[in-house]
């Protein structure tokens, strides 16, 4: 039986506290919309309304990284670490960049527009045609790190 592999870095790519804040004032001005027809009506506006964006702001939040000492997970894929190059940290307008026109559409990405900062990984592997993959990240060093190891 062989154990687990060690865990390296671990990230759960959340919304902002805002974006919950959004979602209920989403709810609430469907409520004030459905208001003329009844306080009944304007009560399941609202939580019609604050349920359907809570979906939305949580299916934002559902990605997770994670880097073990051999593997790195990403949602549902498991890339081997010997089939990544050399991690490369990208912030502010180069992170922009490289999510708009230097994008290639063969690349695996994990963008969130509420993360400004992201790495940047060469896929080696010649039997795969990704040429690289995109991963916002709150910590860019830390990713960056663990995937050197």
């Amino acid at each position: 039986m062989t154990s687990p592999a060690r865990l390296v870095y671990d990230e759960r790519l959340t919304p902002p506290k805002t974006w919950w804040v959004i979602a209920f004032l989403f709810g609430l001005s469907l409520a004030l919309v459905f208001l003329p027809y009844g306080l009944i009506a304007a009560l399941i506006a609202l939580m019609i309304g604050t349920c359907l964006a809570g979906m939305y702001v949580s299916a934002q939040g559902s990605t997770r990284i994670r880097v073990t000492e051999d593997t790195l997970f990403v949602s549902d894929a498991r890339i081997p670490l010997t089939a990544l190059g050399q991690p490369e940290i990208l912030e502010g307008e180069e992170a922009r960049a490289w999510r708009t026109y230097k994008a290639d559409l063969r690349a695996f990405m994990v963008m969130r527009s509420f993360l400004p900062s992201a790495v940047r990984v060469e896929v080696i592997d010649p039997d795969d045609p990704t040429p690289y993959l995109y991963l916002a990240t709150r910590t860019p060093q830390r990713l960056a790190e663990a995937l050197c190891r």
